[in-house]
């Protein structure tokens, strides 16, 4: 028969265990998340759920396998195929599933990547032969200025950059969105560039637009047209597809390295850059790698190809 002394030890043992998150159960519930399945960079909508069933043990694959028919590769970090659409290579063109977390880019597989409560997680199924990497996308607005990326929060920075009024609709903007944004940011603030491309192209992580989607991961290009840019849409093979006229503006994300994520709302003119202001939502951003508008004319970046 068993003492109390036995007994204490075994509820002791229980309590060190639940601590630890192991051993005993999938862990402790955790904030709830969102997932979003989509086809050919977000154009076909696959499924959308709220994760309601996270647990401090749980990962990205482990979150996809319980909400959709999966099948993996490399050991088993790798999403080959989700409901029956698998990675394969066709007319010379290279298609597989992609995942986002708060709208950046994950540099570890799928089964490496812990969920702690809170995030936004996108796969995306596409070609990705006119652009290798695409490191950041816009589509998980108002991620990650809410919940940072990695895992980690991170301080939120507008530069304005000759966007008179529109840099303070941004600022509204995210503090609309529950976002706090630093006066004081660090060098590991994620930060949005608001201005005239004229201006917004001098910074680094920005300029790599002009480089094409195999650089910056951006559908879209500003050309020089004598003293001025015109805003140029990309389709998926990336090629030109869209000329936006001289009032042209643009919500895109990049990133430089592994510097934090830039979001650059932009344009060929004032009034292009006020426009792009007014696609900071989520019913405008949703599911979108970029956006650019011309007018009241919206128009998600990449198009399809011809």
């Amino acid at each position: 028969m068993r003492g109390p002394g036995t007994a204490v030890a075994v509820a002791l043992l229980l309590v060190a265990l639940a601590t630890a998150g192991c051993g005993l159960g999938p862990g402790n519930g955790v904030k709830d998340a969102e997932l979003t399945v989509t086809r050919d960079y977000g154009t076909v909508p696959v499924l959308h759920r709220r994760l309601d069933d996270l647990t401090e043990s749980d990962t990205v694959m482990r979150a996809l396998e319980r909400n959709a028919d999966i099948t993996t590769s490399y050991g088993g970090d790798f999403v080959q195929s989700i409901d029956g659409v698998e990675g394969e290579s066709r007319s010379g063109e290279r298609f597989d599933w992609l995942f986002y977390v708060n709208g950046v880019e994950s540099t570890v597989g799928a089964g490496a990547y812990s969920l702690h409560g809170g995030e936004s997680v996108w796969w995306d199924y596409r070609d990705w032969s006119a652009a290798l990497r695409v490191p950041a996308v816009v589509g998980s607005w108002p991620q990650p200025f809410l919940g940072g990326y990695d895992g980690k929060r991170r301080l939120v920075a507008v530069e304005c950059l000759g966007g008179g009024s529109a840099c303070d609709e941004v600022d509204e903007r995210l503090e609309d969105a529950g976002v706090a944004v630093s006066t004081h940011p660090t060098g590991g603030a994620i930060r949005v560039l608001v201005g005239p491309w004229a201006r917004v192209r001098s910074d680094p992580a920005a300029a790599q637009l002009e480089h094409g989607p195999q650089t910056s991961g951006v559908f879209a290009d500003f050309h020089r047209d004598g003293s001025s840019y015109r805003l140029v849409g990309l389709d998926e093979a990336g090629d030109e597809a869209v000329d936006f006229g001289p009032d042209g503006g643009l919500v895109a994300a990049t990133r430089r390295y592994e510097e934090p994520p830039v979001w650059t709302v932009t344009g060929t003119s004032g009034e292009g850059v006020r426009a792009a202001v007014n696609l900071l939502d989520a019913g405008d951003l949703s599911d979108h790698y970029a956006v650019a508008v011309e007018g009241n004319k919206e128009t998600p970046l990449p198009t399809p190809s011809r």
